[in-house]
């Protein structure tokens, strides 16, 4: 809506929005240094239009409004005026100080626009930072940050003096609107963000060409400070200590949740013997902190076949040193990190398999949550594309069924993880000799129930517990006198190592109780894992 449109809309409004019994309260908080933007707020206007002129404008009119019976209009603030600022000059002064820091921070922006009655409340919050020249700027940072969006949630940080100054404010109106017989509750003033996003909103969106959308996984967000936070505050350290409290990963224990539960404890007689009400007009206006760009995380699945037995899964390093050059995970996640330009990622699986397992048949399930990506979409075919690159690179491990999936469906890989089944082939050295008639038995065995005590070379990271797995069924292959092949599939969890050789009698039955030798495991590789996800895609 055009700025000739908002005018025309006002004028069925009588230009400004507010009843004659608003005039008072309005002319009051004008007139101690509160802008026309805050004043709406204070008389309950929660019509968006008025909000969505531009400053002057609306200064204009509501002094209109204002006029007293001589046409003098309310053009300064007296006793003692608000300092009028140069936003420019104190954003410069103050970006001189300013070490920058913080993944996906942006630089400053400072206001251009001359001088600035800076508000006793809102401390030109809804001054020059929802004015077209501001949204602009930080517009072209987000353009700038290189992240690829089709819509966006927009997220403001606020001083946290300003609950102070508006509770002060409140107390002003509230006592001026008791003289008329009228009440104000503090529900009843439209919160400052509130405001600030009905007029910010539609003009991010004009700017950038998406919609606001408050599900979008980008996000702008805008952080503002003030240098007297701590000055505005202090009395209420004083009044409620117990409010706040010093943490490890705050700069201030002037929090905006610590400064509510002071406000809600403390009575109104104290607040107003502390603060000044209305409030006075601030030494400076507030600054931009810093301007955040990010990306919820994406997530892409697949399932992994690894061919070596000399790489883990994920690095290994054993007191703070690395044991092997690479690991699955760090295969495949270096061509998703480079061409979904994330900033890190993470890794999950069904399940695991030691080192010197290979993962044979259909592979592995996988996930990999990738942070803050700057890259999302993807066509079908560049995800194929993607996939043959990562095959390529390397002969210990191959992708298949990579593609895109959400944060919920990762889930299903997880669901029933111990009802899930696995296939398992191992190669058996027995230290008696045996014949092919030693090792039938074991293929009639069906629904074996063993108990597990946490093997000894995982009690590292485990804790101590005796699980009960179920040996499916086995199959045998006969090789030699001391080798044979065991085939056998069995519920997920199950230790296949330890059921073999028994794990100095911790797994009971293991093979090697089961046919009165010392059996050991040579080889072993995992045939399946029986987990429907993530849907098979053709090739």
């Amino acid at each position: 809506m055009s700025v000739k449109d908002l005018l025309l809309l006002l004028q069925l409004f009588n230009m400004i929005p507010l009843m004659e019994e608003n005039k008072h309260v309005a002319r009051l908080l004008l007139n101690t240094g509160t802008c026309p933007r805050c004043v709406f707020r204070f008389c309950g206007v929660d019509f968006h239009a008025p909000y969505k002129l531009p400053y002057e404008e609306l200064l204009n009119e509501l002094q209109k409004f204002l006029e007293t019976e001589k046409d003098e209009l309310i053009l300064e603030v007296p006793n003692p005026p608000p300092k009028k600022i140069r936003l420019q000059e104190l954003e410069d002064k103050r970006l001189d100080n300013l070490n920058q820091n913080g993944k996906g921070s942006l630089s400053v922006i400072a206001s251009e626009n001359s001088n600035l009655n800076v508000c006793n409340v809102c401390l030109g919050i809804l001054q020059e930072f929802c004015e077209k020249d501001f949204i602009k700027k930080v517009c072209q940072k987000v353009e700038a940050s290189g992240f690829e969006f089709t819509n966006l949630v927009f997220s403001v940080s606020f001083p946290p003096q300003l609950s102070v100054r508006e509770h002060a404010a409140w107390l002003l109106v509230k006592e001026e609107m008791g003289k008329q017989s009228l009440s104000l509750g503090r529900n009843d003033i439209v919160q400052l963000k509130e405001a600030y996003k009905w007029i910010t909103h539609p003009l991010f969106s004009e700017e950038l060409g998406v919609p606001i959308d408050g599900k979008s996984l980008f996000e702008v967000s805008v952080v503002f400070a003030h240098p007297e936070t701590v000055e505005d505050c202090h009395f209420l350290g004083t009044l409620c200590p117990d409010c706040f409290k010093p943490a490890k990963n705050k700069q201030s224990v002037f929090t905006r949740m610590a400064v509510m539960k002071a406000l809600n404890k403390i009575k109104e007689e104290d607040f107003r013997k502390q603060f000044p009400c209305p409030p006075n007009s601030p030494k400076a206006v507030c600054t931009v902190l810093e301007i955040q760009c990010a990306h919820g995380a994406v997530f892409v699945a697949g399932r992994y076949n690894k061919y070596s037995r000399n790489l883990p899964q994920t690095p290994w390093i054993i007191d703070g040193e690395r044991k092997l050059e690479s690991s699955v995970e760090e295969l495949i996640s270096y061509h998703l990190l480079t061409v979904f330009k994330a900033e890190s990622f993470n890794f999950s699986s069904s399940g695991r398999e030691d080192v010197d397992v290979r993962t044979l048949g259909n592979g592995r399930p996988f996930a990999i949550e990738l942070v803050n990506p700057h890259r999302v979409h993807f066509t079908s075919q560049e995800i194929k594309e993607l996939q043959q690159k990562i095959n390529k690179s390397s002969n210990k491990i191959q992708v298949r069924d990579l593609q895109l999936v959400t944060r919920e469906a990762i889930g299903h890989m997880k669901e029933g993880e111990e009802e899930k089944t696995k296939t398992y082939s191992a190669l058996i050295w027995t230290n008696k000799a045996i014949q092919k008639k030693d090792i039938e038995f074991l293929n009639e065995i069906k629904d074996l129930k063993i108990d597990q005590k946490t093997p000894l070379r995982v009690l590292h990271r485990r804790p101590l517990a005796v699980r009960t797995r179920v040996i499916h069924f086995m199959e045998t292959h006969y090789v030699d006198a001391h080798h044979f092949r065991l085939y056998l599939k069995t519920q997920a969890g199950t230790y296949i190592k330890e059921f073999v050789h028994g794990d100095f009698g911790r797994t009971k039955p293991n093979i090697g109780s089961l046919m009165n030798v010392t059996a050991d495991i040579l080889e072993l590789d995992v045939e399946s894992v029986d987990v429907d996800w993530p849907p098979a895609l053709d090739d």
